[in-house]
């Protein structure tokens, strides 16, 4: 079965799958080159950074990756999406701890990776949080931009997210710290960290973003009404590649969410892991939320 039937199988299977909790979710069978979350995964020539999957706030690795995760390992990666950042450890849900917390959860994701890989890089796919986790972690994790060879950013909220502008509205009402506080009670300390404003995406912003040695790209879509303002996700910055699914589809209505299932999405995705060997980008209909 070739790589792209394979794709459309797993679309077709998606709505299916999502009615199954994520962490029930079997992993793909794949090659012995290849693998989604298999530690005895060895890299293949071809493909010698194993791939890490960090999934966005309130999710979880297996199920926001049930599609991406199985597709890149049939392209032949060693691909692993662990959760991070739980609140609550037995319920299967993360994200919800400090940006930093999760910073060296991650951090130690990766080193045992590449211990158990035996690689001597990774690269990195972020969705949402996980990819402002993809941009934080090699500039302020002493020792973690040298292990990372390529940071694929999909929908971060680099430069603080309005969440469909209630954090504008909350401020315009002077109850914004109210808000904070109610989101910390609720046990999600990230949330009030990836705001607009906020003083850890402050501490990203300042100072170039993008560190020597790693190839950066972001992707985001017009249809996001989560994070926002549009535009809030790029880097301008050299080294950093920032598209939008709808420059190469333009009527893709993929939305925030949607945008880790997407046919169009995993397509640049590979193409950024795999600049080398691109293949053509075919257009898909996202979720559109």
């Amino acid at each position: 079965m070739g790589f792209k039937s394979l794709r459309r199988r797993l679309g077709a299977c998606l709505v299916a799958l999502l009615a199954v909790p994520a962490w029930q979710a079997a992993p793909a069978a794949a090659a012995s080159s290849s693998g989604f979350n298999d530690y005895d995964c060895r890299p293949s020539a071809a493909h010698p950074d194993p791939v890490v999957l960090l999934h966005g706030l309130g999710g979880n690795g297996p199920g926001n990756f049930l599609s991406l995760g199985p597709t890149l390992a049939a392209s032949g990666y060693c691909v692993y999406a662990e959760t991070y950042g739980e609140a609550l450890p037995p319920v299967p849900v993360g994200g919800f701890q400090p940006i930093d917390a999760s910073a060296g959860e991650v951090s130690a994701l990766i080193d045992k990776v590449l211990a158990r890989t035996g690689a001597s890089k990774v690269d990195i796919v972020g969705h949402s949080e996980g990819g402002f986790l993809s941009l934080y972690i090699p500039k302020f994790v002493p020792g973690q931009a040298a292990k990372i060879g390529r940071v694929v950013a999909i929908a971060p909220p680099t430069h603080g997210t309005s969440f469909s502008n209630l954090v504008a509205i909350a401020r315009s009402l002077g109850i914004m710290d109210q808000v904070n506080q109610v989101m910390s009670a609720a046990g999600c300390k990230a949330c009030t960290e990836l705001t607009t404003g906020a003083p850890t995406v402050a501490k990203l912003d300042t100072g170039p973003i993008a560190q020597p040695g790693i190839a950066y790209t972001v992707i985001a879509s017009t249809s996001d009404v989560l994070v926002t303002p549009k535009g809030v996700s790029f880097v301008d910055e050299p080294g950093v590649a920032n598209t939008y699914v709808q420059d190469r589809c333009p009527n893709d209505p993929v939305g925030h969410i949607g945008l880790a299932y997407d046919i169009t999405v995993a397509d640049l995705v590979g193409n950024a892991l795999d600049p080398a060997h691109p293949e053509p980008v075919e257009c898909g209909t996202g979720l559109p939320f």
